[in-house]
């Protein structure tokens, strides 16, 4: 026993084992002389029964006195219940937010992590959770531990997407495929709240106590603000007429038509099966929308294409890839070759559906109307009698999709002279759920629009 000074830190000798040196004057204050030459500060103490050491650091770092002072700190600490040794133990297996990453895609793949409407994700969506994860996330954060993020962390992570930090061409598994990642500010808006949902995975699992990521501000996307007006339609009209000229594209010139006519969203539309087409019920039936199973009433524009199509068509899909049994794959590329340098360059098949629902609201239908029409969550009450009121918004589903297609095809026309007086339409639509759901539904889905 002896106090620790510079001399006798420096005369200790080396000896074939590791050996320690105590101080006199603050018990559990000590130096580590090792067999290598190399000698470090350290204090042992007790805690839960077992002896515990905890390193201060190397001489030279660290000179007797620094090394005291810290070492009079930490038993502070331990006379207060704390245990140094066991947090550092901790802080070393902190997960990184690779890690964490990694927890949460494979409950996600396995049905744990649950979306909309309390189900578990689709797997499209599983698809694109990975890809942010992988091409965003990881890149610029991955190596931090979860529980060292603050909220300023995440705004970097936000605005290094916008500005492109990650953008990169990346090979895919499929033969000659690549992902080109752009990054910008819907790309940085979706992740970082991806990134929110994963920190909030974290502390339902107990291993942070609070998010970082709530309450930090994010750009709109204003994409879902946009829609074609009369005049562009009748230019991407004239687009796929000219598209179409090449056989190339003329599946893709189908789908954007239907997609136009229906208010489907593009995988929707992409993926459909002909036995989700019931042609003679004058709707699709989907079995796996995002909103999870969605019958859509469809026009008879769009029934006379399916049934001209089904004449000829064989397999599972409407619209089949390579094989008949896959769905088409190259929808995205001919898109991007069919509108770029147009005048339309901007729009995106997301586009085509809220124009649909524009359009629709601009002929006079209501806002149930139209939700049960795309397929969107707020048209659940409407959803619970669809099979009975079928004839309405076929006749909603008809008016739309009729005066999209002669948009599309240049015929002149005033929306008065196509589409049914506003108070006619309301009137047949009151009509029909009065018959179909009583009074009570009626005033129910009244006060829920007044609402």
């Amino acid at each position: 026993m002896a106090k620790l000074t510079k001399r006798v830190v420096d005369a200790a000798d080396v000896r074939e084992k590791d050996y320690f040196i105590w101080d006199d004057e603050l018990p559990g204050f000590g130096l580590r002389v090792f067999a290598s030459g190399k000698r470090s500060y350290l204090i042992q103490y007790r805690a839960a029964g077992r002896t515990r050491r905890y390193t201060i650091g190397l001489h030279g770092v660290w000179t007797p006195e620094t090394a005291r002072q810290e070492a009079k700190i930490q038993l502070g600490r331990v006379a207060h219940g704390d245990n140094p040794s066991e947090e550092r133990q901790l802080d070393h297996k902190a997960l990184t937010v690779k890690e964490l990453c990694a927890l949460y895609l494979n409950d996600l793949k396995t049905g744990l992590i649950l979306g909309k409407g309390g189900r578990p994700k689709k797997a499209t969506t599983i698809v694109t959770d990975t890809g942010r994860i992988e091409r965003h996330i990881i890149p610029l954060v991955g190596a931090r531990r979860v529980k060292d993020l603050t909220k300023a962390d995440i705004n970097k992570v936000l605005k290094d997407i916008m500005a492109g930090k990650t953008r990169v061409s990346v090979k895919t598994k499929k033969l000659r495929g690549k992902a080109i990642v752009r990054g910008g500010a819907g790309t940085a808006t979706r992740t970082v709240g991806l990134l929110g949902g994963i920190l909030t995975y974290a502390v339902e699992a107990g291993i942070i106590e609070r998010n970082p990521a709530h309450g930090l501000k994010k750009p709109k996307d204003n994409v879902r603000k946009r829609r074609l007006s009369d005049a562009e339609y009748r230019t991407l009209g004239e687009m796929l007429r000219e598209a179409a000229s090449n056989e190339k594209y003329a599946m893709t010139v189908d789908i954007i038509r239907q997609i136009a006519l229906t208010g489907c969203r593009r995988s929707e539309m992409i993926s459909l099966m002909w036995t989700e087409a019931d042609m003679d019920g004058s709707c699709v039936r989907l079995a796996d929308s995002k909103e999870g199973e969605s019958i859509r009433p469809i026009g008879l524009a769009v029934v006379e294409y399916l049934e001209a199509r089904r004449k000829t068509a064989s397999g599972t899909y409407v619209f089949p890839g390579q094989g008949e049994d896959n769905a088409f794959g190259s929808f995205p590329n001919h898109w991007e070759q069919i509108f770029k340098d147009s005048t339309l360059a901007g729009v995106t098949p997301h586009v085509l559906r809220h124009s649909f629902a524009s359009v629709a609201n601009d002929l006079g239908f209501t806002e149930v109307t139209i939700a049960a029409l795309i397929g969107h969550s707020k048209g659940s009450v409407t959803s619970k009698y669809i099979h009975t009121i079928d004839t309405a918004l076929i006749m909603a589903a008809d008016t739309i999709s009729g005066y999209i297609q002669g948009l599309l095809d240049g015929i002149e026309f005033k929306q008065t002279a196509y589409a049914l007086d506003r108070d006619s339409r309301k009137a047949a639509l009151a009509l029909f759920l009065r018959k179909a759901a009583g009074e009570e539904a009626l005033e129910a889905e009244e006060e829920r629009l007044a609402a």
